[in-house]
């Protein structure tokens, strides 16, 4: 029960369903393009990607000074539904407007690592 808790915890966040919702349509993302997509902080950005770590809900990888982060693939079955229900929960409209500020920011910063 403490697990599920966990999760809706890190899920309870807008930012943090912002970085579900970009990790949802890419496999994986550095901790500088969740900055550049949401206008965030280094520092608050892994913040919150910590957060969302800490509950289960994604895994990191590091390259170099670089963090990498995805969705975790072996979820337990309730994460694994409330990360299927988000998926329909985002409408087309929220992700490509995310999907187009990732763009933006990879093309007007060549990216950061």
């Amino acid at each position: 029960m403490r697990e599920l808790a966990d999760t809706f915890k890190a899920l309870s966040d807008e930012t943090r369903l912002d970085m579900v919702a970009l990790l949802l349509d890419n496999d994986e993302l550095c901790v500088c393009d969740f900055v550049g997509a949401l206008g965030l902080t280094q520092s608050k950005a892994s913040r919150h990607l910590r957060y969302l770590y800490n509950a289960g809900l994604v895994k990191d990888r590091r390259a170099g000074v670089w963090i990498h982060y995805r969705l975790a693939k072996d979820l337990p079955a309730a994460q694994r539904a409330l990360v299927d229900a988000l998926r329909q929960a985002f409408t087309e409209q929220q992700l490509d407007d995310l999907s187009r500020r990732l763009v933006d920011w990879r093309q007007g910063n060549g990216g950061c690592c």
